[in-house]
Formats: C-alpha cells, sequence, structure tokens
C-alpha cells in the first residue's frame, strides 16, 4: 500500500534555503536557541583568521544557530543589513582587537571609551558597511561587525562557487520578524547602540598590551603602530597645553547650504577659511571641527552621501543634521585621540561651509 503522502507546509529551513531536500526542521532563530550566546562565551577558540585571508559568510541557518533568545552572539547583534552579504566571499580587513565609542556619553559611565569585544573574536570586511536601510535610513554607514562564528576561511578556488540563496523577500519578511532593531523603549538597536554591551573596559595597562596585539595580529607594523603611539602623545600634550587645536571667534556660528548629492566633486576649504566658521570650542552648530581632519583641506572628494540622519551611538536615539555631508574614503584616523588606533573606521561628517563644489569636467 502506497503511504500518504504529508500535507503539512515545508518549514522555514526549507523555504529560505531554497533546498526540498533539507532536513524539515525549523530554521533555529534566537527564540529556538536560548543561551547559545552564553554557551559560545564560555567557549573560547584560538582565533585563525587574519587580515587579508579570503572568508565566506556562513549560511544565514548556520548563523542563526549560534544566537541566543536577544538575537546576539556575545553582545553582538545580527543586523536585518547584514543578508545581503551571507554566502558571499569577502577579504578581512581587520581583526578588531579594539574599537572605541563617544568619549562624551561614557563621561558619564567612568569607563573608557576604547574598548574591547568579548573573547577577541571580531573582524571587519573589506567594503562592508551598514546601509540603514532596516534602521529608517540611518546615514552613518557604519562598518558591521562579524563573529569569526559567522565566518568561514576559503580558498581562492572555492570562492568561486556561489551558494544558493533564498529569495530576498522571503528572508526580509523572516529577519523582520526575528530580529529587532528597535528595543522596548521604542529606541533604535543595532550594532552600534549595543556597543557598550558587547565591549569590556579596557585600563591603561590592557591597552598598552592591546597595540602589542594589533601587530601580533597583522592589523598594522610595529612601525605604523609607533607613528600611532607618537601622534596621540604630542596631540594629548598639545591639547593640555593649548586646549583646542582650532578656536574660531564666533557665538553663533554661520551656516551654509550647497544642496550637495551623493557624486558631486567638492573641495575641502583652507584650515583658514574652516576656523572662521568655528566657535571658541571648534564647533560649528554643535560640529566640531577634529585634527583628523587637518591633513584634508584643501583636497578634493567625492560626496558619498548625505548626513541628514545618523543614530547616536550608546543612546539609540535618531539624530538629525543639516547641510552636512560624507565625502567619499574620508575616515576618521582614531590615531588623534585613541591610543593604539580604533578598528572601526567612521566617516567623517562635513559641514557644507567647510566645503566648496567644484565643476567636474569629467562627468560630462
Amino acid at each position: 500500500m502506497t503511504p500518504e503522502r504529508s500535507t503539512r507546509p515545508s518549514s522555514p529551513l526549507v523555504q529560505l534555503t531554497g533546498v526540498s531536500g533539507a532536513q524539515e526542521t525549523p530554521l533555529p532563530g534566537p527564540t529556538l536557541n536560548p543561551g547559545a550566546s552564553t554557551k559560545a562565551a564560555t567557549k573560547r577558540t584560538p582565533v585563525r583568521l587574519r587580515p587579508g585571508d579570503l572568508v565566506r559568510v556562513r549560511p544565514l541557518q548556520e548563523v542563526f544557530r549560534t544566537l541566543g533568545p536577544d538575537g546576539t552572539l556575545e553582545g553582538v547583534p545580527l543586523m536585518p543589513e547584514m543578508w545581503p552579504f551571507f554566502g558571499h566571499t569577502f577579504r578581512i580587513l581587520q581583526h578588531v582587537v579594539q574599537a572605541c565609542v563617544d568619549g562624551a556619553y561614557l563621561k558619564v559611565h567612568n569607563e573608557s571609551y576604547v574598548r574591547e569585544f568579548r573573547n577577541n573574536n571580531v573582524f571587519t570586511l573589506v567594503g562592508v558597511r551598514c546601509s540603514g536601510s532596516q534602521h529608517d535610513g540611518c546615514q552613518r554607514g557604519c562598518t558591521i561587525f562579524w563573529k569569526e562564528a559567522w565566518l568561514q576561511k576559503v580558498d581562492e578556488a572555492s570562492a568561486e562557487t556561489p551558494l544558493d540563496r533564498p529569495s530576498t523577500a522571503d528572508v526580509n519578511k523572516f529577519l523582520h520578524s526575528t530580529l529587532k532593531t528597535r528595543s522596548e523603549d521604542g529606541r533604535f538597536y543595532c550594532q552600534s547602540t549595543e556597543f557598550l554591551k558587547a565591549t569590556l573596559h579596557l585600563s591603561f595597562s590592557r591597552r598598552l598590551w592591546k597595540c602589542v596585539q594589533s601587530v601580533a595580529v597583522g592589523n598594522v607594523g610595529a612601525a605604523a603602530m609607533l607613528r600611532r603611539i607618537t601622534l596621540w602623545m604630542w596631540w594629548k600634550t598639545r591639547h593640555k597645553l593649548f586646549g583646542e587645536h582650532v578656536k574660531g571667534l564666533h557665538g553663533n556660528t554661520p551656516t551654509e547650504c550647497l544642496n550637495l548629492q551623493p557624486g558631486e566633486l567638492v573641495e575641502v576649504n583652507s584650515l583658514a577659511e574652516i576656523v572662521a566658521t568655528l566657535n571658541e570650542k571648534g564647533r560649528n552648530r554643535g560640529l566640531h571641527f577634529s585634527g583628523d581632519q587637518r591633513p584634508f583641506c584643501g583636497r578634493r572628494y567625492r560626496v558619498r552621501s548625505r548626513a541628514d540622519n545618523f543614530i547616536a551611538v550608546g543612546t539609540g536615539e535618531m539624530k538629525h543634521f543639516r547641510n552636512t555631508v560624507i565625502l567619499e574614503d574620508v575616515l576618521c584616523d582614531s590615531s588623534y585621540f585613541a591610543f593604539g588606533g580604533c578598528c572601526r573606521h567612521d566617516f567623517l561628517y562635513w559641514r557644507e561651509a567647510w566645503l566648496r563644489r567644484v565643476e567636474d569636467f569629467n562627468s560630462e
């Protein structure tokens, strides 16, 4: 006698992998895997990846098996914006031995703003940033953090073999119903807002060791690290002796609206022209012109994006800028204020009053 065929619907695992022969068990999600993060946190394994290694982001169902009930692994959240990178190959950019957060926020909490991730097993990938598409269009463009358990080292030959991927619409719907983008009080929830919870305070002696570790794992050479430390010491001493590196004379600082758009060519004004827009604290309408922005004065860059909306680190509040943009490949040089540097590679913010539009003959 022929057995009856089952009429129950295929499981989420089958739907999301697109593999009809997959085992009929639900896709392991945060609510189905209580304690996963705790178990992972207590199981220390040697870090095997190094900058420059070729890795593939593991399939969605494998990554979900590592998550705890809060949708995190050792405090690092999985975000819906990470979906486009699953199954694809990338180069390791850096092993995140330390990273920093807004120092002003941490003054209240009496903790260091240069911090380390639990178990020291977080990496960044070349060219991989958050789009902010699932967080009301946040334009920070943060570098995404990846736990080592979410990555698989591959060779050049296997990298050519693409993985089967489910439809984007199905996955987006699933991720939205499983991963949160807001906390219970309505504030935004992402890797940036949860950075403090996912990282640990660093004593100064520990920060010294992190400089050695950065060289040992291949993030930076010994000479470059020595330069970072020297630069930090110079700026620290200068600030103690003279205060802000640049000071303006304004009470109410001026504004300028250029309505710059992505792709436009601009030139950063001279330092003297920028100082003319600042107050005595080196700020233009609250935005600080930092020491690591000085080297870009007089140079030309393309606009990467506007900076109208961004989620504040630590608070999860959406903040709004006016007449401010982000420039392509113009990144924060944390050596100016973070001993040993930082692996976040944040973009710098530029007031339009600090820029001038340049006629772009190449675009014609």
